[in-house]
């Protein structure tokens, strides 16, 4: 087993590295299949119990929680670096702004190449607004992270107001030119074959994915920050809240610890639970399942974020057989992040095996224990060579324009 740096904080690793394989979870749905299909599921590959089966389990326990989780444990990050900045004498401006601007390259290629959903780029650009607030104390960073929250969420009441009034116009009978609105929109839910063949044909190379990025939206990395920007940035704020009051470094007291896991999770628990109910009660009724899975669900995430960060820190131990693993993959979340969408690029690309389009949602889910099981092995395998992970080691090289050093030594790793 890789051991670890006596720098690192163990519960930081095992919560990133939980955090990065319930991401790829999710991210599989938008490798395997149409883009529409990770929004609302019926619109490709959904046709048994077993598809829904798993929509249920990822819609209650991972999507969207662990994007939370993932965003916290970024701007506990971007507090812990320019911590160790300052005290090592160094401007911490001058170490967080070149790693933000090598980490937007890093998920502009992403996207372009890989991956519509990239995150990188998202967390790069909020990240360089975050570095304004990483001095505060823990409690204005709280409240700061709330108002956040009330602003990304502000939206989802008149959308719910408009839906609502949509629901209610088809239902007691609006006008035929009302009602004709309606059934476009319920029809621009599923998209037609033609739009769906061409989509898999997008697929058949990566230089063709990389043409259709760049052809029907080369700025929407950019427009993540109007769109979803707001909402990251407040989860980093509540994570940089969480590493300064001793939350997601395990610090706190056992007692407190377990009650912020108990309601926060019973919390999103019982909104989620109810919700997946309603919705394979109402069929996937676009009236139903918009409004549970898009606009009320926000208030949730950092809720079960910060409930997951919580139970984690119970049941997992700093070290261990399986923690040492785990920390291993919150070590290289960078490289394991990335090389995931290698691997599905591989499995579904036409470079590669070609499976895109070809899977249901749960058949493609098929991937994910085999590629968590990948993680847990080279993870410590590598580290236990290496210093840092291949792509934290060229991101550590390139944001400090120096060739680092990355094979580990016999001596004490300072890394």
């Amino acid at each position: 087993m890789a051991p670890l740096a006596s720098d690192r904080i163990p519960t930081l690793d095992i919560l990133r590295g939980l955090a990065v394989m319930g991401i790829f979870s999710v991210n599989v749905v938008g490798m395997a299949m149409i883009e529409a299909a990770y929004f609302y599921p019926p619109a490709f590959g959904f046709d048994g119990i077993a598809d829904r089966v798993m929509w249920a389990a990822n819609f209650i326990l991972v999507d969207g929680k662990i994007r939370a989780l993932f965003s916290m444990l970024f701007g506990a990050g971007i507090a812990l670096v320019c911590e160790r900045a300052a005290a090592s004498g160094r401007e911490p401006w001058r170490v967080h702004y070149p790693r933000m601007v090598m980490l937007l390259g890093f998920g502009l290629a992403h996207y372009y190449l890989l991956l519509w959903g990239d995150i990188l780029a998202n967390y790069a650009l909020m990240g360089m607004i975050g570095f304004v607030f990483w001095r505060l104390p823990a409690e204005r960073l709280l409240v700061l992270a709330l108002v956040g929250f009330a602003l990304s969420n502000a939206p989802a009441v008149l959308y719910s107001q408009q839906l609502a009034t949509m629901h209610a116009l088809e239902t007691a009978g609006g006008t035929p030119e009302e009602r004709a609105a309606i059934a476009t929109w319920r029809t621009s839910l599923i998209p037609a074959p033609a739009v769906i063949a061409a989509d898999v044909a997008a697929h058949r190379s990566v230089a063709a994915h990389a043409e259709r990025m760049w052809r029907e939206n080369p700025l929407r990395p950019f427009e993540s920050v109007p769109g979803y920007g707001i909402e990251t940035l407040a989860l980093m704020l509540l994570g940089m809240a969480g590493y300064r009051s001793g939350f997601l470094t395990g610090a706190w007291p056992r007692r407190r610890t377990v009650q912020v896991a108990a309601w926060c999770s019973a919390a999103s628990l019982l909104y989620f639970g109810a919700s997946a109910w309603a919705i394979l009660q109402a069929d996937f009724d676009p009236f139903t399942f918009v409004p549970l899975d898009q606009y009320w669900a926000g208030p949730l995430r950092p809720v079960a974020g910060a409930g997951y960060a919580a139970a984690i820190i119970l049941l997992f131990p700093r070290s261990g057989a399986v923690a040492d693993r785990v920390a291993a993959v919150g070590r290289m979340a960078f490289s394991n992040y990335l090389g995931a969408s290698l691997v599905g690029a591989l499995l579904f690309n036409g470079s590669g095996f070609g499976l895109y389009g070809q899977l249901s949602r749960a058949q493609c889910w098929l991937f994910v224990p085999p590629v968590w099981a990948l993680m847990l092995w080279w993870s410590p395998w590598w580290l236990a060579r290496f210093r840092y992970g291949p792509l934290e080691w060229a991101w550590r090289s390139l944001a400090r324009w120096r060739w680092e050093p990355l094979r580990r030594v016999k001596e004490k790793d300072h890394g």
